[in-house]
């Protein structure tokens, strides 16, 4: 009868981790940073770092506790908490949802409807003012109800303002061109608030230093530096077309320039902030809770 072995069978025969007359089931694991793992065949553990793409195919990155690194195929061959596991790619993160904004960078509300307008009213002088403002600020405008009205010009401003009887829930904004000091802007915005008294604290009159709107859109966007100067006494529209080359002898000459232009604007950010702060705080004047 052969001695009997005081210190039991070799225990290096097996590998302890793997049940006597089973065998566990690789799984698959994703190679996500930080998963401590073995590779069975070294016994080298580390920590996961990246996995990278080589020529010889997908390779893992450990980092052990003293800080060596060492590369390893991905695939079979590892050991995760006492378990065989097939090391994968992890899953690539889905991109974080863009919140869809209108042009002039608000949230957008998907599917909202427009509101019953307002009795609260924007002014502008003319038709390109008010289709630079509908195509940067058009769906906020719908949102809150608020419409945008043209005075045909800043000499109408005291008349409109005296038939509109702006009141705590009618407020008028006023979006003037050229509103700097001692221009006739001023001049007639000063008059109107005077007209108005008491009820003038309804009335927000603001505008920006250009002569005229199209000098608002970003010239860059045009493929300009900067806007031409065009001679005191020359209309502005007609001798910017001049100074481009363009046809300007006739209003339809206008109207195709301008449309150039402004097709060139794609968002509040073609804009110069002198019109665009103007604007919304003009938004934000007349969309004040009602009653």
């Amino acid at each position: 009868m052969p001695p009997t072995d005081p210190y039991g069978p070799d225990v290096l025969s097996s590998d302890p981790r793997v049940r006597t007359g089973s065998r566990k089931v690789a799984r698959e694991e994703a190679a996500a940073v930080g998963l401590v793992v073995e590779d069975v065949q070294s016994g080298y553990v580390g920590a996961v770092l990246r996995v990278e793409r080589t020529n010889g195919g997908d390779v893992v990155v450990l980092e052990d506790r003293r800080g060596a690194r060492r590369s390893f195929p991905l695939g079979p061959g590892f050991w995760v908490d006492g378990d065989p596991v097939v090391l994968v790619r992890p899953a690539r993160r889905a991109a974080p949802a863009v919140t869809a904004r209108t042009a002039s960078g608000s949230r957008a509300v998907v599917g909202a409807r427009a509101r019953v307008a307002r009795a609260s009213r924007i002014w502008v002088e003319g038709r390109h003012d008010a289709e630079l403002v509908e195509k940067v600020w058009g769906d906020d405008l719908r949102i809150e109800g608020i419409v945008v009205e043209l005075l045909e010009g800043a000499d109408h401003l005291v008349e409109v303002l005296e038939t509109f009887a702006p009141a705590p829930t009618r407020r008028a904004g006023v979006l003037l061109d050229h509103l700097v000091a001692g221009s006739k802007e001023r001049r007639l915005a000063d008059d109107a608030l005077r007209a108005l008294g008491r009820r003038s604290e309804h009335v927000l009159i603001l505008g920006h230093p250009y002569v005229d709107v199209w000098q608002a859109v970003r010239p860059q966007r045009v493929g300009l530096t900067a806007w031409p100067h065009v001679p005191r006494g020359t209309d502005i529209k007609t001798g910017t077309l001049a100074a481009l080359g363009l046809p300007h002898a006739t209003q339809a000459d206008v109207a195709r320039g301008w449309a150039k232009i402004l097709g060139r604007v794609r968002d509040y950010k073609d804009l110069d902030p002198a019109l665009l702060g103007r604007v919304e705080e003009l938004v934000d004047f007349v969309t004040l809770p009602e009653g």
